[in-house]
């Protein structure tokens, strides 16, 4: 810092988990915060047709003007009892966002606080879930680990840590073995002993084939699973096991997975449909069985947010089950706890009008046979981000009327993308709290300038990483260029504020009476002291010495402060075996705690859980439903018409879609193997170059039974042929004078989301970003 002046960004020092490392993408928020672009005032929308290439007309107005406009609105849902037409959709997020989205939008009445959760990992934390009870992400201890089997993971470039996965990534390479399994050779490919170019969507082939391997060459971890009560192996390929010569130990239903799919899920039968050979496999699941249990079954976003990627994901975790990685040193662990403060409900404060829309259907339409979002095993639990623009679009089960985005672009970032301009535009009025004029931004009628989230204002983010989890705080450290509202708290403080001056002060009492100054009992008095209440509150339990319970200790707030970081204690090895949070307290190959979550769901709407299956887009019937099993990909577009398949990729400088208005970002594109600078690129392979009659650079359109775009041409060796690959990030058309050629009109390349078809894995929740999307790529 100098002068109030952000110059330099490095780990912190006291954090246990990455310590002064860093991520390399960490400079582009230097460029962010001090970007030109970046929206400084309120702007109104004055022109009231909307659509790309029309120009919004912003003008400027001040804060009361805005949040008198908003208050208004809202008013006006109340006095037609239609609170639950208030919609609040959240993207990039601190843990204080619960004081706007989700508290906030309580005490309103609404039931639509809709977080961007599925368009995230809402499958990967379902995969953990319906086989170890854990609800959550994984981190890996690859100080100890000696062998890493990742399904699309690419650590180095988009995945949590990347700070310290890239900081000790080598010394791990020392001691322990990679293989990575994804279509594209990745930075992280390109620093393992072993790249894998699967078939797109085909992983639960090869997962299910290493099982059958592990089980029938006797390499499972016996420790933890448990083995035959006799010394004969009796597994054995297309032979049935009797459950009662098996002990299991700290694992369920072993002997039913092997009898329900795995006996006949050979390696010669995946090598065809996975791309892999048969060696391979073979001599993979001997690396696996060797190296256990400290080995480590990674596994991303792409083997599971696909539209019947739910197996898949179970499939590849119960390898971490078979070789007993589950909790092992050296293994994969979940998140150790944080004892975070919850913020006290804001249902409490909800009058008659509010409880009345409270009760509404959420507008994501979770709960729905075919939309279970099983999160925790509960029915219509979870969130279903992308359907709300289908749910705005058909009226079903309403239309909103007042629609606040929050740190989002749902518009560029969300599959089938152009459907949420097409909803936007429908909806009465649209507020858009941003940094810059988004693509979602160009369809609002009102856009309030957000701070950048990590010098200008109060946020808390948890993470986890090298056997502990910490807690890191951000505050105001930098002269504002114009905006000191907290957009999580100063925000709602505001429309309180404004609701009170109009006869309805349940949302100001609320922020009064529960955000109290934890160490004075003071109630906030503007929106700065709730956020710095807010902030204190949550954390208490962590600088607090009287509610101390693990980890660091401190002296009280002002040493929390100081530190910026909490860290636990460090984890503690296999004590959750035979004490996890499922049905049976087991790792669960056979799911009883999925079979409880289907069969309540079935019943709830009066239909068998086959019917539920089918419902969900899966082809499996009876108790396969409960074990990890093959599903072929459904296949969007036929071989004929579309006959290459898309395969869609992270960058290693994209934050979340915020970094593309920078120059460093354009220029450093080539960080990434197969990327060019400046360009957005896609990745073809020589061979099918040569047959399509390509070469380097040409200009080409990528069609899918969705739509087109059009980029550049690169020909790369690390993409599997048959296969096209491109990276997500580049294709704006809005966001600033960087990220578009011209902005408003012209997008730099093109946006994957664009192509992408609007569809969903049903059981999570998640959207489905990869798989089999059949793409035609032709010469422009």
């Amino acid at each position: 810092m100098l002068d109030g002046r952000a110059l330099h960004i490095r780990g912190n020092e006291h954090s246990k988990v990455h310590g002064k490392s860093s991520c390399p993408r960490q400079y582009l928020a230097l460029q962010e915060l001090y970007d030109a672009d970046r929206l400084k005032t309120p702007l109104l929308r004055t022109n009231p047709q909307k659509g790309r290439g029309i120009d919004p007309g912003f003008k400027p107005i001040s804060w009361p003007e805005a949040i008198n406009l908003i208050a208004d609105k809202l008013m006006e849902l109340r006095a037609n009892d239609e609170t639950h037409r208030y919609v609040a959709l959240r993207g990039r997020y601190s843990e204080l966002s619960d004081v706007l989205i989700k508290n906030f939008t309580a005490v309103l009445g609404s039931p639509n606080a809709i977080t961007h959760s599925s368009l995230c990992a809402e499958a990967d934390k379902f995969s953990s879930f319906f086989t170890e009870g854990d609800w959550g992400y994984r981190q890996y201890d690859i100080q100890d680990t000696r062998y890493i089997l990742s399904f699309g993971v690419d650590p180095l470039s988009a995945n949590r840590q990347v700070s310290y996965y890239s900081s000790a990534w080598g010394d791990m390479l020392d001691k322990a073995q990679v293989a990575i399994v994804d279509p594209r050779y990745s930075s992280s490919a390109a620093k393992a002993d072993e790249w894998l170019p699967v078939i797109p969507g085909q992983d639960g082939a090869l997962a299910l084939a290493l099982a059958h391997v592990i089980l029938t060459e006797g390499l499972w971890h016996k420790p933890f699973v448990g083995d035959f009560t006799d010394p004969e192996q009796r597994f054995v390929t297309g032979q049935p096991v009797s459950a009662e010569l098996f002990a299991e130990r700290h694992t369920h239903g072993l002997v039913q997975w092997w009898n329900l799919e795995l006996k006949d899920r050979t390696p010669e039968w995946a090598a065809p449909i996975c791309g892999i050979p048969v060696e391979k496999i073979r001599r993979l699941a001997h690396k696996l069985g060797d190296a256990a249990p400290r080995v480590q079954i990674w596994r991303s976003r792409g083997i599971q947010m696909q539209q019947r990627g739910a197996y898949i994901g179970l499939a590849c975790h119960a390898l971490n089950g078979l070789l007993g990685a589950v909790d092992s040193k050296g293994g994969v662990l979940q998140y150790n706890k944080t004892f975070l403060t919850d913020f006290a409900s804001g249902k409490e404060y909800a009058d008659e009008i509010a409880k009345h829309g409270l009760k509404k259907e959420k507008i994501d339409r979770v709960g729905r046979l075919e939309w279970p979002a099983l999160k925790k095993g509960e029915s219509g639990a979870g969130v279903m981000t992308n359907v709300v623009a289908d749910s705005i679009l058909e009226e079903d089960p309403y239309l909103p009327k007042v629609l606040l985005g929050y740190f989002n672009n749902f518009a560029f970032s969300a599959p089938g993308a152009g459907r949420w301009e097409k909803a936007l535009a429908k909806v009465p009025f649209v507020a858009h709290v941003s940094t810059h004029v988004s693509e979602f931004s160009w369809f609002s009628d009102l856009l309030l300038p957000a701070p950048h989230f990590m010098f200008e204002r109060w946020g808390i983010q948890s993470t986890s990483g090298n056997r502990h989890s910490q807690v890191s705080i951000t505050t105001p450290l930098v002269t504002s260029l114009g905006n000191d509202i907290g957009d999580e708290t100063g925000l709602p403080w505001l429309l309180a504020e404004a609701l009170a001056k109009r006869g309805y002060d349940a949302p100001l009492r609320y922020f009064q009476e529960q955000f109290k100054d934890p160490e004075t009992g003071k109630s906030p008095a503007n929106h700065a002291e709730l956020g710095l209440f807010a902030t204190k509150l949550m954390t208490q339990p962590l600088w607090d010495p009287a509610q101390y319970t693990n980890g660091d200790r401190f002296d009280g707030w002002e040493h929390f402060k100081k530190i910026g970081v909490w860290n636990s204690s460090p984890y503690s090895f296999e004590s959750r075996w035979s004490k996890m949070k499922t049905a049976t307290h087991k790792f669960e190959f056979y799911s009883e705690t999925l079979k409880v979550a289907l069969e309540t769901h079935a019943s709830k709407h009066g239909k068998s859980v086959n019917e539920v299956m089918n419902a969900c887009h899966y082809t499996a019937e009876g108790e396969l439903a409960y074990v990890p099993h093959y599903e072929p990909p459904f296949r969007f577009g036929d071989v004929e018409a579309y006959p290459m398949l898309f395969v869609d990729h992270k960058s290693r400088l994209n934050r979340e879609g915020r970094s593309a208005n920078t120059t460093w970002y354009q220029r450093n594109r080539d960080l990434d193997p197969g990327e060019k600078k400046n360009k957005d690129v896609v990745k073809i392979n020589p061979l099918d170059a040569k047959s399509l009659g390509l070469s380097e650079g040409d200009l080409v359109k990528l069609t899918t039974v969705q739509g087109s775009i059009t980029c550049e041409a690169t020909l790369f060796e690390g993409v599997r042929p048959g296969t096209v690959a491109k990276a997500f990030g580049q294709g704006h058309w809005a966001y600033g004078r960087t990220a578009a050629l011209e902005f408003g009109k012209l997008p730099r390349g093109g946006n994957n989301n664009d192509i992408l078809p609007p569809a969903h894995e049903h059981l999570s929740g998640s959207a489905a970003y990869y798989g089999a999307i059949g793409v035609r790529v032709e010469k422009v």
